[in-house]
């Protein structure tokens, strides 16, 4: 299981660089359109073109930034972790679904068996948190078994 844990944790940081160079390419490619506003415009559109490709920079620097939290929250994860209750690194398997808590990454995919990587402090982390193989919760009006904890 620690294996599977650990491709999950490889994945998250794929997620995370990937998102990371979109979000730096966006960047750059708002201030080369800033830029080349400022040599081929003059007056009110001049200031416009640039206002509109300033709050896109603001926005993308607004992402970096919240990547940046979401390194942190999976660095503090150790993938070879055992547990037998649900906490951040654990694999937890229900009777609905496959989860991975570590960070919103959405589904992953190891073996061709899907796994949510989901925060613990997302609706449904906040349920799983803290469980043990047995246990059910209620969801969106589903009932979830615990099937298995790593």
């Amino acid at each position: 299981m620690s294996k599977l844990k650990e491709q999950l944790y490889i994945l998250c940081i794929e997620y995370i660089k990937t998102r990371e160079t979109d979000i730096k390419k966006n960047i750059a490619e708002a201030q080369e359109a800033a830029n080349d506003d400022s040599k081929s415009s003059a007056g009110d559109k001049f200031e416009t073109g640039r206002e509109l490709m300033q709050q896109e920079i603001d926005l993308n620097l607004s992402r970096l930034a919240d990547l940046d939290k979401l390194k942190q929250t999976l660095e503090k994860i150790t993938p070879t972790m055992i547990s037998s209750t649900a906490m951040p690194g654990c694999v937890v398997r229900t009777n609905n679904g496959n989860y991975y808590l570590s960070i919103g990454a959405g589904l992953l995919k190891v073996e061709d068996v899907g796994y949510y990587a989901i925060s613990a402090a997302s609706p449904i982390g906040l349920k799983l948190v803290g469980l043990k193989v047995g246990d059910t919760f209620v969801f969106n009006g589903k009932n979830y078994v615990v099937e298995s904890v790593a």
